[in-house]
């Protein structure tokens, strides 16, 4: 009979811990697949036996009686049960690595992380608000209490895993005889079942509803923004721990203004006359109707600012800018006396017959500022 303690290196009163961590250690220099001479294959296979025997309490005690479970029909390795592949993966890689988790899985369970959109007015966006939004998630159900179970019935151990979770099925391999695990398919893992699933739940712990959430929009966010709200999602199976919800902003399009980062930008025709002689507008703004000075002079394409009237910075203090680009209206239909006045007006700037300028297609700054000492 085959001494399976002297073979794994352990003494006879060794604990399941030294056991599987001796099989580890062997199983790491052995394995084929890292030492690839014929006498560490033998050796493995030797290991791999007597961690099957030692490993199972039935067969460990059977051994201790005397009686070796593969010194019958033909000892050697594979004539058993065989050795689990899970327990290989685990002198590799660490315990649980080749199952993900050993044994029944929970029935609670966190739930998912949920993602919602919210479309904006950009006037919400530029000094913040506070919006309500209604939602169809999760709850726990209040029938069961989050069990799953009808009040006043219970579960029962599975029939087909016998609590374990998973089922186990032998193959055969080079190395003999292999046992792989997979979840239970009648139990989906939980290893046991309701014997009456809650009427109102199904049996999942956790229902639909519709419900109501105040949610504080801070000022200056922009499409794309998103918003998490901790603890505001859904419930997990079985009334398990809450998700988190996110909120991503949608700033709808102004029929005005738009927005360049923080800045606002906008638009304003000017009548010839106003853009020649200057005057002074009121303007529409968010921050309601705002004085503009129009300079004498001014031609279209020029900018005009209105600091700190743009979009409040989101992660620091201020704001942006509101920007106002400038049209200079032509008139299209004078009348004859009209007409006679600009012809006047022309004759006194020397412009009955204007000759066209071309310039620069791009002017850099300093051209710019040369042309304007020019001017003066």
């Amino acid at each position: 009979m085959n001494d399976y303690y002297a073979v794994l290196g352990v003494s006879r009163d060794a604990s399941q811990e030294d056991i599987k961590k001796a099989y580890r250690r062997l199983a790491r220099k052995l394995h084929p697949d890292v030492n690839s001479g014929a006498e560490a294959e033998d050796e493995f296979k030797r290991v791999s036996q007597a961690y099957d025997v030692l490993s199972d309490p039935q067969k460990r005690q059977s051994f201790d009686m005397g009686a070796d479970p593969f010194a019958t029909g033909g000892a050697g390795f594979g004539a058993g049960q065989g050795f689990s592949f899970s327990d290989v993966m685990d002198a590799f890689f660490g315990a649980g690595s080749a199952a993900g988790t050993r044994g029944p899985r929970p029935r609670v369970q966190r739930g998912q992380d949920a993602l919602v959109r919210l479309d904006l007015d950009l006037s919400k966006a530029v000094f913040g608000s506070e919006e309500e939004l209604n939602l169809e998630t999760a709850v726990g159900c209040t029938r069961c209490g989050g069990d799953g179970a009808e009040p006043g019935t219970g579960r029962q151990t599975c029939p087909i895993c016998h609590g374990a979770g998973e089922v186990q099925q032998i193959q055969r391999s080079f190395l003999g005889q292999v046992m792989t695990s997979r979840p239970c398919v009648n139990c989906q893992g939980y290893g046991s079942t309701l014997t009456d699933p809650c009427h109102d739940c199904s049996g999942d712990g956790r229902v639909r509803t519709r419900r109501s959430l105040k949610l504080k929009v801070p000022a200056g966010v922009d499409t794309g923004t998103r918003i998490q709200l901790t603890g505001e999602g859904e419930v997990g199976p079985g009334n398990g721990p809450k998700a988190d919800l996110y909120v991503e902003i949608r700033v709808v399009n102004h029929e005005t203004y738009t927005r360049r980062g923080d800045d606002l930008h906008c638009s304003i025709e000017l009548p010839m006359a106003a853009a020649a002689l200057g005057t002074t507008l009121k303007l529409a703004t968010f921050d309601g109707m705002q004085d503009l000075e129009i300079k004498p002079g001014t031609q279209s394409g020029d900018v005009l600012t209105l600091r700190g009237l743009g979009v409040t910075h989101l992660r620091h203090g201020g704001r942006g800018d509101l920007l106002v680009h400038a049209t200079v209206q032509t008139p299209t239909r004078l009348t004859d006396e009209q007409q006679e006045l600009l012809r006047q007006f022309a004759a006194l700037r020397g412009e009955e017959r204007p000759e066209g300028r071309l310039t620069p297609a791009n002017k850099g700054i300093f051209g710019k500022l040369r042309d304007a000492f020019k001017e003066k």
